[in-house]
C-alpha cells in the first residue's frame, strides 16, 4: 500500500503543527484571553491604566502566534514552495522541488499527531513535518496515510 500527496504550504499548516508540538503556541491564546478578561475586570474597578495595559498585553499575546508564524513562514526560503511526497510500507519521502529532499524510514518517526487539518510528524530530532489533509487526492488517501502511520509508527499521540 502506498499513497502520494502534494501541496503548497500555508502559514496555517505551520501554526497547526506548532500548536500541537509546542506548549507555548498551544496555551498563548488562552493565557491572552484570561489576561484580557482580568484587564476588563480591573478596568471596571476603576484602575484605568492597569486595565488598558492588561488588555493591550492580551491583544499582543494573542496576536503573537499567528503573526509570528506568518512572518517566519514568509522569511523561510523554502516555506511556500510546493511539496510532493509519497509513503509506503518502507518509508516516507518528501521533496521541495529540487531544493530539498527527505526520506525517513518509519523507525525515524517516534510519534505523530493529527489536528482537524494537518498530520504532524515528529522526528527523533527537533524537526517536524506538517502534512495537511488537502495534500491528498481524497478522503481514502487520507485514511490510507493514517493507516500507514498507525501500522508503522503507532497510534497518534
Amino acid at each position: 500500500m502506498s499513497v502520494d500527496f502534494s501541496w503548497s504550504p500555508r502559514p496555517g499548516d505551520w501554526r497547526d503543527a506548532l500548536r500541537t508540538a509546542v506548549p507555548l503556541y498551544r496555551w498563548a491564546p488562552w493565557f491572552g484571553a484570561v489576561l484580557g478578561a482580568l484587564g476588563v475586570v480591573v478596568l471596571f474597578l476603576g484602575m484605568t491604566w492597569a486595565g488598558v495595559f492588561g488588555i493591550a498585553l492580551a491583544v499582543i499575546i494573542v496576536a503573537l502566534v499567528p503573526v509570528g508564524t506568518a512572518v517566519n513562514f514568509h522569511n523561510h526560503p523554502l516555506a511556500a514552495k510546493p511539496v510532493t511526497g509519497s509513503a509506503d510500507a518502507h518509508s516516507l519521502r518528501m521533496s521541495v522541488g529540487d531544493a530539498a529532499r527527505s526520506e525517513l524510514a518509519w523507525a525515524e518517526l517516534p510519534g505523530w499527531s493529527e489536528t482537524s487539518r494537518v498530520f504532524v510528524l515528529r522526528t527523533g530530532t527537533a524537526a517536524m513535518f506538517a502534512v495537511p489533509h488537502r495534500a491528498f487526492a481524497g478522503a481514502e488517501d487520507v485514511e490510507r496515510f493514517r493507516s500507514l502511520l498507525v501500522a508503522h509508527v503507532g497510534p497518534a499521540a
